[in-house]
C-alpha cells in the first residue's frame, strides 16, 4: 500500500512540477516582452473573457471527471461480479457428478490463472489477441456442464444453478474486457489540454504589478489544472496506471479454488 502510495505522488508530481514551471516561464517571457502599459488598458475585459472561460473548462472539466470515475467504479464492480460467480460456480460444482465436476473444477482454476496471469496484463497493454485463450478456457467449461448427466432432482437443481453462475461469469468477463477498452474520444482529450493551454495563457494577459503574485496565481493554476488533468489520464486507464482497478478479487478466488483442489 505504502509502494502504491509514493507511486501515484510520484506520478502526479511529474505532471504537476513541469506545467507550473512551463506556465510561469512563459509568464516571465510575456511579462519582459509586453508592456504593463499595454496589459493594464485591458485589465477588465480581460477580467469577464477569463470569468466566462473558465466557467465553461470548469464545466467540462466537471463532466469528465464523473464520467471516468463513473467507469473506474463499473469496472472495479464487474471485476467483483465476476470474482464471485466463479466462486458461486466452484461451489455448485461440488455437487455435481463425476466427470462433470472434476472436469469443471480444473477448467475454473485453468481460467483463473489466466486471468491473473495473462489476461491482467493484456488489458493493461491492450493486447485483444490475448483474450482468446480465456474464451478457449470459457468454452471449455461450459462442454463439461453440457456433458452433465443428471441422475436425481438434486443434481439436476445443481446443474441449474451452475448454468446460471456460468452464465454470469460469461456476461461479467465481457463487461470487465469491454471496460479495459473504454476511453474517452482522442477529440475530447485534445478539447481538455488545449482548454488547460488557453486558460493558463490568458493569465498572462492580466497587469499585476507584483510579480511573485503573478507567479503565485498563475503557478497554482497551472498546478491545479495540471492535477486534475493527470486523475483523468490515469482513470481513464482503469486496469493501468498509478490508481487502477486491483486484482485482489481474483488473488482470492485463485487462493480459494487452489486450497479447495488441495483438499480434496
Amino acid at each position: 500500500m505504502r509502494g502504491r502510495t509514493i507511486a501515484t505522488v510520484a506520478a502526479v508530481t511529474s505532471w504537476v512540477l513541469p506545467s507550473v514551471a512551463l506556465a510561469e516561464g512563459g509568464l516571465l517571457a510575456v511579462r519582459k516582452l509586453v508592456p504593463a502599459e499595454v496589459l493594464l488598458a485591458t485589465n477588465d475585459v480581460v477580467g469577464n473573457y477569463l470569468q466566462t472561460l473558465g466557467s465553461i473548462y470548469a464545466v467540462l472539466l466537471a463532466f469528465v471527471v464523473f464520467v471516468v470515475w463513473t467507469q473506474f467504479n463499473d469496472a472495479r464492480s464487474r471485476v467483483e461480479t465476476e470474482a464471485n460467480e466463479l466462486v458461486d460456480l466452484y461451489r455448485t460444482s461440488t455437487g455435481l457428478p463425476d466427470p462433470t465436476r472434476s472436469e469443471l473444477q480444473r477448467t475454473i482454476r485453468e481460467y483463473v490463472q489466466l486471468v491473473v496471469g495473462v489476461e491482467w496484463k493484456a488489458m493493461a497493454c491492450g493486447e485483444r489477441h490475448s483474450f482468446e485463450q480465456g474464451d478457449r478456457v470459457l468454452d471449455a467449461m461450459w462442454h463439461a456442464l453440457n456433458t452433465c448427466d443428471a441422475v436425481s432432482n438434486c443434481h439436476a437443481a445443481l446443474f441449474s444453478e451452475a448454468l446460471q453462475r456460468f452464465n454470469g461469469v460469461s456476461d461479467a468477463r465481457t463487461n470487465r474486457l469491454t471496460s479495459s477498452q473504454l476511453k474517452i474520444p482522442l477529440a475530447l482529450r485534445i478539447l481538455l489540454y488545449m482548454g488547460a493551454v488557453i486558460t493558463i495563457g490568458s493569465m498572462y494577459l492580466f497587469a499585476v504589478d507584483s510579480v511573485l503574485v503573478h507567479l503565485l496565481m498563475t503557478g497554482a493554476m497551472a498546478g491545479a489544472l495540471s492535477h486534475i488533468l493527470y486523475v483523468v489520464h490515469d482513470l481513464d486507464d482503469c486496469f493501468a496506471g498509478a490508481f487502477q482497478v486491483p486484482l485482489e478479487s481474483f488473488e482470492r478466488v485463485q487462493r480459494y479454488v487452489t486450497a479447495r483442489a488441495e483438499s480434496d
